[in-house]
């Protein structure tokens, strides 16, 4: 592997738009016709129309930058796409959030009270994207 290449998000992006189009009609089938998510991060229900992102939990260039040395860029992809990693969030923690580690980012008051961060549900879901990761890192390690 070359552990010098640069981030690059053409990889990702192509199984995210997968991820996000499965994930939407999931939604629209829980909702009868409109699409129903849980924010991640404070456990509100969402609707379709509502202003969501889609969100990588732990961000696609932090975790392409802890594996590059051991996976492919296609690999990352289906590492940062993990079904445990990806989940739905308001725009506006989206952004407040960033490329920020969850961890560290929900570690900061401000940020938890500014957003009405539910943060037990917060930190189990970070915990179950961090599991889901480490599985699916450990089950494309092995090839």
């Amino acid at each position: 592997m070359n552990y010098l290449r640069p981030y690059s998000r053409t990889e990702i992006d192509k199984v995210f738009n997968q991820v996000k189009a499965a994930m939407h009609a999931e939604a629209i089938t829980r909702g009868n016709g409109r699409a129903i998510y849980k924010d991640c991060y404070t456990g509100k229900t969402l609707y379709g129309g509502d202003p969501y992102d889609y969100e990588h939990i732990f961000p696609s260039e932090l975790l392409h930058s802890k594996y590059k040395h051991l996976l492919s860029d296609a690999d990352i992809a289906l590492v940062v796409n993990c079904p445990d990693n990806v989940a739905v969030t308001t725009r506006v923690i989206n952004q407040s959030k960033g490329k920020h580690d969850p961890e560290y980012w929900l570690g900061q008051a401000h940020h938890v009270r500014n957003n009405d961060i539910d943060l037990p549900y917060a930190l189990a879901n970070v915990k179950r994207a961090k599991a889901g990761i480490e599985r699916m890192v450990a089950k494309l390690s092995v090839k």
